[in-house]
């Protein structure tokens, strides 16, 4: 096993979830066998119950394990499963070794950071990274490692410590340090600087590891001076630097760490019985990101949520809009509109927000409504929903986006004026969305529905179904504590919003599909979290083909994409 640790310095939020997926990818174009772990060095046992505010969304893995945004990187560079366990915390190791210390396996000793707490994580990483994540189910040969935060954080200190031992328990052509630091280039002089990383990497000495490459990300493309400058006063060779300035996509990454020579110094460093040049699978990712940049038509979407002023907390639901969009040859336009100032209380605060809003949402090919808690902003999803339906325009409502297209339609189709979700309005006459029996109200972390479950089709006559390849029934993601009550669904079929899909027993609804509309779907599950670059999830492409006016002559050819 071969183990490729990547650290950052200067600033967190730099990049390295990208980096590190990026390596992977390389490394797999080279016929490896590759997973990941990603070490958060917080104290929550997962990310389950953050806000999106604080580290982006909570990525949603098979196993029901509630992760960082990064895992969802990996997943998608690298086409892989991971697990709960690939995504490693400060409480989950203080967690463990407090469990094993009460079970009496430390036989009376004082239970202390080093060696304890070391020796747990780096027996956590040898365990995890024999894991298999690929299909095929065979060992994965190559591990890359994230460290969460900057070099020099007090809580990140036992976990560079442990790597610190580790290197000479795994052996040097075993163990390799990636270290990504900020080159900053401050408007006054224009000026790029090579302070910051020169400090970086010393702190990083200091706590005994080496970098064996140095990532210097920058907003332009860095200049050879500063390449030989940062080699000189960081104790490595120019070959040793590597430059990642800001591109147009991401998918970019992985060919300009290749063009700086990644793989011919991995093959060295690590003794990798591989070729020099990789495969056609970095091919296809070189043809991918060529297409991306050239691409010149454009399908607007409107993002209708709560969580709008960071990307970072629908990360997953724009990649699935991307891929979709790539899969189709259009250049998506993603709108994000907090839909609070859709509501009807923010045109008496602020006019301008609200018609600005609703220019918004006037004027893109389609809406999607995702996921998400709580009651704010719920009226303004509603009428956004409103909107798509009865002007059809093609929607897409994903979790509680389905939950309030079912709302919507019951006030505003059935006359129920009071129709709502338990979560919002526990005593209202027309429970349309309703608590799950599975559901604990007691501790929050990892009480939901989580992880991949089966939905079935029940009919024929579905778009869904015809886009997933007319299967019998798909395996995707659950995040959710409410769902859609069973025993009122038969006066939503009778007036045309149908149930298509469901779960094994029949009790929970998973997918509504609206008669008389060129694309209203919504899905309880989580479908963006299943979709690849080269593989782009179902309902999103149903959403973007409909959105281009396209999906009727894609159903036609039997869901193939026109070359």
């Amino acid at each position: 096993m071969k183990y490729i640790l990547v650290t950052g310095g200067v600033i967190s939020g730099i990049g390295k979830g990208i980096i590190a997926s990026s390596i992977g990818t390389i490394l797999k174009s080279c016929g490896l066998r590759v997973t990941a772990i990603k070490i958060d060095p917080y104290i929550n046992i997962d990310a389950g119950t953050f806000s999106p505010y604080e580290h982006g969304e909570v990525f949603v893995l098979n196993d029901g394990g509630e992760v960082d945004l990064d895992l969802g990187n990996y997943e998608r560079f690298l086409d892989i499963n991971l697990y709960k366990d690939n995504n490693i915390t400060t409480g989950k190791i203080y967690q463990h070794v407090i469990n094993k210390e009460r079970h009496g396996d430390y036989l009376g000793k004082t239970v202390q950071v080093v060696p304890h707490i070391t020796d747990a994580v780096q027996e956590w990483v040898m365990n995890q990274a024999k894991v298999p994540v690929d299909d095929d189910k065979k060992e994965p040969q190559i591990c890359v490692i994230e460290l969460g935060g900057t070099i020099g954080d007090i809580e990140g200190m036992p976990f560079v410590e442990a790597f610190r031992q580790f290197q000479f328990k795994a052996k040097r052509e075993n163990f390799c340090n990636i270290h990504v630091s900020l080159v900053p280039q401050p408007n006054a002089t224009g000026e790029q600087k090579t302070k910051p990383t020169q400090n970086s990497v010393r702190a990083l000495r200091g706590l005994g590891l080496s970098p064996d490459l140095i990532v210097c990300r920058s907003a332009k493309p860095i200049e050879m001076a500063v390449k030989e400058k940062i080699s000189m006063f960081c104790h490595v060779e120019p070959e040793q630097v590597i430059f990642i300035h800001d591109v147009s996509s991401t998918y970019r990454v992985p060919i300009l760490l290749e063009e700086q020579g990644i793989i011919k110094y991995f093959k060295q460093r690590l003794n990798l019985p591989i070729d020099d040049q990789p495969s056609d699978l970095l091919m296809k990712w070189k043809k991918m990101a060529c297409r991306y940049e050239r691409l010149l038509k454009v399908c607007s979407i409107a993002l209708v949520g709560k969580y709008t002023k960071l990307s970072d907390c629908y990360a997953s639901v724009f990649k699935a809009l991307e891929h979709s969009a790539l899969a189709i040859n259009y250049k998506l336009d993603l709108m994000y509109i907090d839909s609070t100032e859709l509501e009807r209380s923010t045109e008496a605060e602020n006019s301008v927000k609200y018609h600005q809003a609703w220019h918004k949402l006037c004027k893109a090919d389609g809406i999607l409504v995702p996921g998400g808690f709580g009651i704010r902003g719920t009226e303004g999803k509603l009428q956004a929903i409103s909107w798509a339906r009865t002007k059809k325009k093609p929607f897409l409502g994903v979790c509680l986006g389905m939950q309030l297209a079912v709302v919507e339609f019951a006030r505003n189709s059935l006359n129920w004026e009071d129709a709502n979700s338990t979560e919002f309005d526990p005593d209202t006459k027309n429970p349309v969305v309703i608590d799950m029996p599975e559901h604990n109200p007691g501790d929050m972390g990892g009480t939901m529905r989580l992880g991949k479950r089966r939905t079935v089709f029940k009919t024929e006559n579905s778009v869904l179904k015809k886009l997933y390849g007319d299967e019998m029934f798909v395996e995707e993601r659950h995040r959710h504590r409410y769902e859609v009550n069973p025993e009122l669904t038969h006066c939503f079929e009778e007036k045309g919003l149908k149930f298509v899909g469901h779960d094994t027993e029949g009790n929970r609804m998973e997918i509504i599909e609206l008669e008389n509309h060129p694309y209203f779907v919504g899905v309880q599950f989580h479908p963006e979290f299943s979709s690849r670059p080269m593989k782009p999830s179902p309902p999103y492409l149903g959403l973007l083909l409909a959105a281009t006016g396209t999906l009727n002559a894609y159903l036609q050819r039997g869901c193939k994409l026109s070359p």
